[in-house]
């Protein structure tokens, strides 16, 4: 009887510790569940790496709410969106997702990048970009291939990136946050708009000249008027033009309303009839942006959006403005990451180190890259 015991008793507890164990099991399985993401993309893109942990300071705010921000990373340019999203990381208490769109070749450059110490913390998607879904909606000139970045349109396809957010930020890689990004999140949206731009002739950094006829605040500057299609539309030339560098959507609309379908029919008709100005050589992407938004979106603060930083070499703006600044933006030739762009001293304290060198090189040749 003491033995037949025994062996009970052996086997209870071997089974309580076989429960336990699976117990265990389930719980990192649900666990896992929970944190992975399967969001199946419209473009048939998958995201390639996630780091799904909130830092605690964030858990402390109790904001469980994600604020998504969607930005290009392209291997010339990589250490700008490092930049970027290192201020946009450090300077809010939200809890930031990074939705990074990049092409294949530069996944393995990025994903090392991003293991740096100093933003081991920050919380991020790495989603590839197929440049073939352009096929038949951008002309490339065979002679000046390399000039042609496929990553500028990655702004068309924000439903394809955060299929399930409601609200989205996209910011170009050529910026810096001075604030807490939440701000910029918040802007209210009039009923059926899908987008919230800083509009040119409001903004603080407005009527920048531009050599030739029109300019660079108003449609005439972007479209070619002397073409019908463009003057059927009855657009006035000389309306405000907006800035889509930094701009809030609604994705809720835009899926709506389609509005990648409406940019992707007028990409492909540029291509049949050249409807683009060319005063401004190389803007492709602003033109569809503003015929399909016409009159049909809000605004943010233009402090949200202090942009022509890269115009000139000179400093347009005083030390105080810019350090008043919530997101200053350097569009235009002068980068700052290349040696004569104006602040780029600001910009300086938000750059990591390219663990690779690589960007180290590149930066020297900064001020060849195509002007936005």
């Amino acid at each position: 009887m003491t033995l037949r015991k025994v062996n009970i008793s052996i086997l209870i507890v071997a089974i309580v510790i076989f429960l336990l164990v699976i117990h265990h099991n389930f719980l990192s399985l649900s666990d896992f569940l929970r944190r992975e993401l399967s969001d199946p993309s419209p473009l048939g893109l998958q995201p390639i790496d996630f780091i799904p942990a909130a830092p605690q300071r964030l858990i402390d705010e109790s904001n469980d709410k994600d604020i998504a921000v969607v930005i290009a990373a392209s291997d010339e340019r990589l250490g700008g969106a490092i930049a970027a999203m290192n201020s946009i990381y450090q300077n809010s208490r939200s809890n930031v997702v990074f939705h990074i769109v990049t092409l294949n070749d530069t996944v393995d450059h990025l994903r090392t990048w991003l293991r740096s110490p100093l933003l081991k913390n920050m919380r991020y998607r790495i989603l590839e970009f197929d440049p073939r879904v352009l096929e038949g909606k951008v002309k490339v000139d065979p002679q000046k291939a390399d000039a042609f970045k496929p990553l500028t349109f990655a702004r068309f396809y924000l439903p394809s990136w955060v299929p399930d957010a409601e609200k989205v930020i996209y910011v170009d890689d050529d910026v810096i946050v001075q604030d807490d990004i939440v701000e910029l999140y918040n802007t209210p949206l009039k009923p059926g708009h899908a987008a919230a731009f800083s509009d040119d002739c409001d903004s603080t950094s407005s009527k920048v000249a531009v050599r030739g006829a029109g300019n660079q605040y108003n449609y005439i500057g972007f479209l070619d008027y002397q073409k019908e299609t463009i003057r059927k539309l009855a657009m006035k030339a000389n309306t405000c033009s907006f800035n889509p560098g930094v701009f809030v959507a609604n994705l809720t609309e835009w899926k709506l309303q389609n509005i990648t379908k409406q940019l992707e029919k007028w990409m492909a008709l540029n291509v049949v009839e050249e409807l683009y100005s060319k005063t401004l050589a190389g803007s492709i992407t602003t033109p569809p942006l503003l015929i399909v938004f016409y009159k049909q979106h809000s605004s943010i603060d233009p402090m949200w959006n202090v942009r022509h930083l890269g115009s000139s070499a000179g400093k347009r703006y005083s030390p105080q403005f810019v350090k008043a600044a919530k997101l200053l933006h350097w569009n235009g030739h002068f980068k700052p990451w290349g040696r004569t762009a104006s602040y780029a001293e600001v910009w300086e304290r938000w750059y990591v180190p390219d663990p690779a060198g690589k960007f180290n090189l590149l930066r020297r040749h900064s001020e060849a890259y195509e002007a936005k």
